[in-house]
């Protein structure tokens, strides 16, 4: 029997999602929970990786188990009480036994969170960066990235890709009301540090070392030493994970406004 899991997780403590030997991870700490509750061991499949550090307030995971949980509800109490108090499940839902978290997702949301002064309360969930940006450059610049669908220049070496091509369907900033910047990219896949490169390197656009036209000849030459340095992780959440109604639809109505 098949379940899927809607969860929340702040990364800091974590080496990333996928498990690691004698390293904590998302993935091995959700699992060791599960394993004591449903006196089996459970193997746990995540919508995709994200890196040490980095955050995710939406992400979906799906797990085997030999027999239907009988109250889904009061698994899910004592699943919530046994995590760390840094992981949050919001869901569970039994699926079709060929749903996968990962390969049947069509498309993922990250967002960034840079905030212009310093602030002792978000300094873990953001990137506290003081430099004056300019944000219509920036936004200039990340309308581009939806023209190319090779993105090698922001990939991460030795990451074993079988491919660098994603398909960007969104990239754009937004500025709060108390100045506190927002990136928002959507793709139906992501490279291994890849929204945190193209972060960095807008930031470099925003300040004034790259024109809009010097981001753009950066993607087009399929070089990662020409990117800047990828972002802290800390500003990066993973937001949204996206699948076709008959496999899974989102049953967490989390409000956007809780992703840090």
């Amino acid at each position: 029997m098949r379940y899927f899991l809607e969860l929340r997780y702040n990364g800091g403590a974590y080496f990333g999602w996928q498990r690691q030997p004698a390293m904590p991870t998302v993935q091995q700490t959700l699992e060791q929970a599960l394993a004591t509750l449903l006196r089996e061991p459970v193997e746990v499949t995540g919508a995709g990786r994200t890196d040490t550090g980095v955050n995710a307030s939406y992400y979906v995971a799906h797990f085997d188990v030999s027999q239907p949980v009988a109250e889904p509800q009061q698994l899910l109490r004592k699943l919530n009480f046994m995590l760390p108090g840094d992981i949050a499940v919001d869901s569970l839902t039994p699926v079709a036994d060929g749903a996968h978290a990962r390969f049947d997702a069509r498309e993922r949301e990250y967002r960034y969170f840079i905030e212009p002064h310093k602030n002792p309360f978000t300094r873990h969930l953001s990137w506290q960066y003081y430099v004056p940006l300019d944000v219509g450059r920036m936004n200039e610049a990340a309308a581009m990235l939806a023209e190319f669908d090779d993105f090698t220049s922001f990939a991460k070496l030795n990451s074993n890709n079988k491919t660098n091509r994603c398909r960007i369907m969104h990239a754009a900033w937004t500025v709060d009301d108390s100045g506190v910047l927002c990136f928002t990219i959507r793709a139906d896949r992501f490279l291994r540090n890849m929204v945190r490169a193209i972060v960095g390197t807008l930031v470099d656009v925003g300040r004034g070392r790259y024109s809009p036209h010097g981001f753009r000849a950066i993607v087009e030459s399929r070089d990662l030493s020409r990117s800047s340095a990828g972002a802290p992780a800390q500003g990066l959440f993973l937001s949204d994970v996206r699948y076709p109604p008959e496999v899974f639809s989102r049953v967490c109505a989390a409000k956007r406004s809780e992703e840090r």
